[in-house]
């Protein structure tokens, strides 16, 4: 039975799950049919480009959604809560490490190549949304910067080696060491 969309962000949704799932490469269109069960024309109704077309409206969302949620509080409020809210949205968003990183995982095959500056925008502007915010609340710039880049390591990594390893409590561990040694170096 085909599935009824009425919008388009319901279908970037459901094909942004067939991708976390199966890769870019893994999702061909037969699949995403299947897994979504949108019909081939609903899905090129939303996305005229194919394949291409839903991998870049997809990651466009997901951008979007960081700089609202997360990006844009680490660049304008207040550095501390904004810090402290970055760990709560980061656990949210991938569900405690039960969600892969789409943009991650795009970053680690073929696909990087052909969507390379959105791959890293979001993670320019991540590490230096989050070296601002530490800079603001005290950190020497260099240490900001790298300490930003550490937790951004650490989330992706933990990301990782839960999926691979199916615990998705490695990421919560994680988490809360990344959380740690933030605030241990903005006490100093």
């Amino acid at each position: 039975m085909v599935r009824t969309v009425f919008e388009k962000p319901d279908a970037i949704a459901l094909v942004a799950e067939v991708f976390r799932e199966l890769g870019y490469e893994g999702a061909s269109m037969s699949e995403i049919t299947a897994r979504t069960k949108l019909s081939k024309g609903s899905l090129y109704h939303f996305f005229p480009g194919g394949k291409e077309d839903m991998a870049a409206e997809i990651m466009a969302h997901i951008d979007s959604w960081f700089v609202t949620e997360m990006f844009q509080p680490l660049e304008e409020g207040e550095p501390r809560a904004a810090i402290l809210n970055m760990w709560e949205t980061t656990d949210s968003y991938f569900r405690s490490g039960r969600r892969v990183c789409l943009i991650g995982a795009f970053a680690l095959d073929e696909t990087r190549d052909r969507f390379s500056s959105a791959i890293r925008s979001y993670f320019h502007r991540w590490i230096e949304a989050l070296a601002g915010a530490l800079k603001r609340a005290g950190l020497p710039r260099l240490e900001a910067r790298a300490l930003a880049e550490e937790a951004v390591v650490g989330i992706q990594g933990a990301l990782t080696l839960a999926r691979a390893l199916g615990d998705e409590t490695i990421f919560g561990r994680m988490l809360e060491r990344l959380k740690k040694r933030v605030e241990a170096a903005l006490v100093r």
